[in-house]
């Protein structure tokens, strides 16, 4: 069994859906990859509501997707990093 992590990104995201604080996670998120180096200004953000999985406790799951502003595609590593589960 995966080992839970409380504090990825995905997870805080979601838990602001629900909780209807939405509008902070653009924040979140920008603060999120400012951490990674990344510049946030260079990035859309947007939000995908999904059906959690079986078993989570959780209604819904955010997925988090990033569109680079210049039309370049993202970094994989960073695409994947930003949606990490655990």
């Amino acid at each position: 069994m995966a080992r839970f992590d409380p504090y990825t990104l995905q997870l805080q995201v979601t838990r602001m859906f629900e909780q209807g604080q939405s509008f902070f996670a653009t924040v979140k998120v920008q603060d999120w990859l400012k951490e990674h180096n990344q510049d946030p200004s260079a990035y859309n953000i947007l939000f995908h509501e999904k059906p959690a999985p079986p078993g989570s406790g959780k209604t819904i799951a955010i997925d988090i997707e990033l569109q680079r502003k210049d039309g370049q595609p993202v970094d994989a590593w960073l695409q994947q990093e930003v949606n990490r589960e655990t």
